[in-house]
């Protein structure tokens, strides 16, 4: 089908009821997965194929808290015998896992402007040149 766009998600597909977290996730993840399912339950956009993607979002998620966890309760320098002070190395984890929730956030439409995008997208065959076959 060259020239066509596919087709969105329409909200018949989308879950209306998320299950409870994985049991696996830590208190922080689960916190945000309480949270967020709400929200995107309520919006029906995610699938059960989707769940992987809010489930690492949810990880991500917690590893950040605990690593402002971690920085909070110690210094954020970390001095050796060998070496000169450097950052705390959670500064680095927690770095990785925020472009992570970054990343996902987006995906699952939880940013402004993936919620902006989705709102402007078209919601069906209303392309005028969709019969062209361009």
């Amino acid at each position: 089908m060259r020239g066509r766009k596919p087709s969105q998600l329409s909200k018949e597909d989308g879950l209306r009821k998320l299950p409870g977290p994985p049991s696996w996730l830590s208190p922080e993840a689960k916190a945000e997965w309480k949270r967020v399912s709400k929200i995107l339950a309520k919006r029906q956009i995610l699938t059960a194929g989707d769940l992987a993607s809010l489930e690492t979002y949810c990880l991500a998620v917690g590893q950040v808290r605990q690593c402002q966890a971690e920085l909070a309760a110690g210094p954020m320098w970390v001095e050796s015998e060998r070496s000169a002070p450097r950052p705390h190395p959670a500064f680095r984890v927690m770095h990785e896992a925020m472009r992570q929730v970054r990343q996902y956030a987006s995906e699952l439409g939880l940013t402004p402007v993936s919620r902006a995008r989705s709102a402007l997208a078209p919601q069906g065959d209303d392309d005028e040149f969709a019969g062209m076959d361009i």
